[in-house]
C-alpha cells in the first residue's frame, strides 16, 4: 500500500505529475491509468502542498480536474523549485548531518572508523562504520566533506565553507543570482544562493519563462557531464506518441543540447552506433541515465556532427539518407513590405532568397527535414504564389492542408 509522505526521495515520478498538471491540466483521476488512484491522490496532495497558490480546480463532463497556471511574466522566482527543496531524510541523516559538523569543526582529519568511535563515545550513538563511511562519501560528493588518501587510510574533512570563501564578493554577486534564477539553467542554485543569504529578487521578471523545464535540469546535468567526459551513456525514454506509452532503452553518444527559442524545449543531440546516424530526443520524455565507458572517437562524430548541422533546420536529422529541397515563391510588395524581406532573412535559416520579377521572391533551401519547415511556411499563406519539393509527399501535405483549411473557412477555391 502506497503511503502519504510530502517529501520524496527520488523526483522521477513527482515529475511526471506536475508535468501533466502544468502542461495538460486536463486530466481528470481517472486518466491518469499508468499508477493506481492512491498514487494519484498522493501525487496530488503533494503537488497542493508545494504550490497550492497556483492549483487551479475545473468541474467539467470528464468529473474534477486540476492544473498549475503560472504566469511568467508576474513570477520573481520559479514556484517549481520547491519541488527540489522537498527530499526525504531519515532520522540518522538528521544526526550525521550535525555529528560531522561538529566534530570537523576543529578542521580534524578521521576515518569511517574513527568517526564511528567519536560519535559513540561523544554522542552515545551507536553506528555501522559502513554507514558512515557511505554518508561520508555522500558529502564529499555533495562538496560538504573533502576526502585524501595516507597510504591505506582515507581521512575525510570538512570542506571549505562556499560562505566563508565568499564572503567578501557575494553581495556583489546576489544581482547575477537573482538574474539566474529566472533565466538560465540550473536557476535551482540561483534560488538556494537567495534562500541562504534571506533575501528574493526585487529586481528581475521574464516575459517569457519556461517554469516546467527545471523539472529536467537532473537529467540535464548527467547528460552535460557524459558530454564533458566524452562517455557513452545508456538511457530510458518514455514516449507518449500515438497515444500509448511506451518505454524503450536506447545506447547512444551524447553530443549536443539542443534548446528551442520559440518554446524552451529541451534536446537531446546524440549518434546511435547502433543505426549509424544522428538523432535528437526530448528531455522532458528521458527517465534514467547511466553513464558507461568513455568513448575513443568521439572528437571524430563531433566534427561529423558540426558538419551535418547547417543542414537542419529544426532539431530532426531526417528518417531518410535524402535531403528534402524545398521551393517557395512569395508575393512581397516591395516599397511597402521590406519588413516580410528582413524576416525571410532573419528567420530563413540559411536558404536562398532570390528576386524573380517585380514583388516576387524565391525562397529555396535543402535540409534534412522538411516537415520542420511546414508551420513557418504556412504563416505565410496569403503572399504565396507556389510551393514545390523533391519529397512528394510533403508537397501533397501542403497542398491538403491548404485545401482542408479553404473547406473550414468556407472559401472558394481557384
Amino acid at each position: 500500500m502506497s503511503e502519504y509522505q510530502e517529501l520524496i526521495k527520488n523526483i522521477q515520478k513527482s515529475r511526471n505529475y506536475v508535468r501533466d498538471f502544468l502542461i495538460y491540466g486536463f486530466k481528470s483521476r481517472e486518466d491518469f491509468s499508468a499508477k493506481s488512484g492512491r498514487t494519484y491522490d498522493n501525487e496530488r496532495r503533494r503537488i497542493e502542498s508545494w504550490l497550492s497558490e497556483y492549483i487551479r480546480t475545473d468541474y467539467g463532463p470528464q468529473g474534477k480536474t486540476l492544473s498549475l497556471a503560472l504566469d511568467s511574466n508576474l513570477l520573481h522566482t520559479n514556484p517549481l523549485y520547491r519541488v527540489w527543496k522537498s527530499r526525504s531524510f531519515t532520522s540518522n541523516d538528521l544526526m550525521l548531518h550535525f555529528f560531522f559538523l561538529d566534530l570537523f569543526r576543529d578542521g580534524s582529519f578521521c576515518t569511517a572508523e574513527e568517526l564511528t568511535d567519536q560519535i559513540l563515545k561523544r554522542y552515545d550513538v551507536l553506528f555501522e562504520s559502513q554507514l558512515i563511511r557511505k554518508k561520508a562519501n555522500e558529502y564529499v560528493k555533495e562538496g560538504i566533506l573533502t576526502s585524501e588518501k595516507s597510504g591505506r587510510r582515507l581521512l575525510y574533512s570538512l570542506a571549505p565553507s562556499f560562505q566563508d570563501k565568499a564572503l567578501q564578493i557575494l553581495p556583489s554577486v546576489l544581482n547575477a543570482a537573482r538574474f539566474c534564477q529566472l533565466a538560465m539553467p540550473f536557476g535551482f542554485i540561483g534560488s538556494t544562493i537567495l534562500d541562504r543569504q534571506k533575501t528574493q529578487n526585487e529586481t528581475f521578471l521574464v516575459k517569457h519563462g519556461y517554469c516546467s523545464f527545471t523539472l529536467e535540469d537532473e537529467i540535464l546535468f548527467c547528460l552535460l557531464t557524459a558530454i564533458r567526459q566524452k562517455y557513452r551513456i545508456t538511457f530510458q525514454n518514455h514516449s507518449n506518441k500515438k497515444l500509448r506509452s511506451r518505454e524503450e532503452t536506447f545506447r547512444v553518444i551524447p553530443m549536443k543540447i539542443f534548446v528551442s527559442t520559440r518554446t524552451g524545449r529541451r534536446f537531446l543531440c546524440c549518434y546511435q552506433l547502433q543505426n549509424r546516424r544522428f538523432t535528437t530526443y526530448r528531455l522532458d520524455q528521458i527517465q534514467r541515465i547511466k553513464l558507461e565507458e568513455p568513448f575513443a572517437d568521439y572528437n571524430y562524430y563531433l566534427d561529423r556532427l558540426n558538419q551535418n548541422l547547417p543542414s537542419c533546420f529544426g532539431v530532426s536529422f531526417g528518417t531518410s539518407h535524402r535531403m528534402d529541397t524545398i521551393r517557395l515563391s512569395l508575393y512581397i510588395r516591395e516599397k511597402t513590405e521590406h519588413y516580410i524581406f528582413q524576416r525571410l532573412q532573419r528567420e530563413g535559416r540559411g536558404g536562398t532568397i532570390t528576386r524573380t520579377g517585380q514583388n516576387t521572391y524565391c525562397y529555396e533551401i535543402t535540409v534534412f527535414d522538411g516537415n520542420e519547415l511546414m508551420p513557418w511556411i504556412k504563416t505565410f499563406i496569403g503572399r504565396i504564389l507556389s510551393f514545390s519539393s523533391n519529397n512528394k509527399v510533403l508537397q501533397d501535405k501542403f497542398y491538403q492542408d491548404l485545401h482542408t483549411m479553404m473547406q473550414l473557412y468556407e472559401i472558394e477555391e481557384s
